[in-house]
């Protein structure tokens, strides 16, 4: 086995030279050139930056407290200006209505001592318009049910009677109380009878 090319462990053994010992006694690291003496701690660079950390913390804080104080104060104003919301939304219906109200107490005077019954029934009519009209330009319309389809989601069944024609079997033969809309949704449900 004199051929055997493989190393054997007493190949490895070196002697250290003295200089290689000494530089390395008792496991420490050889010294570099500019590397700080032990002990003494860099304390420009690291004063830097903590100062500057503290700094930012400083700011955000500052932004942050800012920024609350602007949500609270946001919070507030348009709590406020939703309660005087409240308070005011109907003033324009109720500014609309005044005229309607006089009409009614004109009406009152006027027909108290009357015996004719049509002088009545006609003051209740223009005044009747009057309102229809004024709640109209507000945006309110009555819904026409009557010989119509039931439809579920604008009619509210009371009762059901048979059906006085075979057309009106499943539709609406009565109105007991009128619906109306706002705009385009559904304010109060109209009352119907339907027929069998």
């Amino acid at each position: 086995m004199a051929d055997d090319k493989t190393p054997h462990p007493d190949d490895f053994t070196a002697e250290p030279t003295a200089a290689s010992a000494a530089d390395n006694i008792a496991g420490e690291l050889p010294e570099e050139p500019n590397a700080p003496e032990v002990g003494e701690v860099e304390t420009d660079d690291a004063a830097k930056a903590q100062a500057s950390a503290g700094s930012e913390v400083n700011e955000l804080k500052d932004k942050y407290l800012r920024l609350a104080a602007e949500f609270e104060n946001y919070k507030r104003r348009t709590a406020k200006e939703r309660t005087d919301l409240f308070k005011t939304a109907n003033q324009e219906l109720m500014v609309a209505l005044l005229p309607v109200l006089d009409d009614f107490e004109r009406a009152r005077t006027y027909t108290k001592d009357a015996d004719d019954a049509n002088v009545v029934r006609e003051s209740i009519d223009i005044i009747y318009n009057k309102l229809v009209k004024t709640l109209q330009q507000k945006g309110l319309t009555g819904m026409e049910t009557k010989g119509g389809a039931f439809d579920p989601d604008l009619h509210e069944a009371i009762t059901q009677i048979p059906s006085p024609s075979e057309d009106l079997k499943g539709k609406v033969v009565d109105e007991v109380e009128k619906g109306y809309y706002l705009g385009d949704k559904v304010i109060r449900h109209a009352k119907v009878v339907l027929g069998q």
